[in-house]
């Protein structure tokens, strides 16, 4: 059985302790992972500068209501 491809990529992030301590807070403030809330960070700044791709930006806008 063929492995499917994954919609999601890995990379390797370097913050600086301080940054990454109000990263770690912040999440915790609104019930997500650490992961989870810098996915979040970094979508709506795509959002906002209009850098998401039209399907994704359109299922945002469908969520948020």
């Amino acid at each position: 059985m063929a492995k499917k491809e994954s919609q999601t990529k890995s990379f390797i992030l370097r913050v600086d302790a301080a940054t990454m301590n109000a990263i770690e807070a912040w999440a915790a403030d609104e019930f997500r992972s650490t992961n989870g809330q810098l996915q979040w960070i970094i979508t709506e700044a795509l959002r906002k500068a209009h850098r998401l791709p039209k399907k994704q930006r359109n299922e945002n806008e469908t969520t948020e209501q």
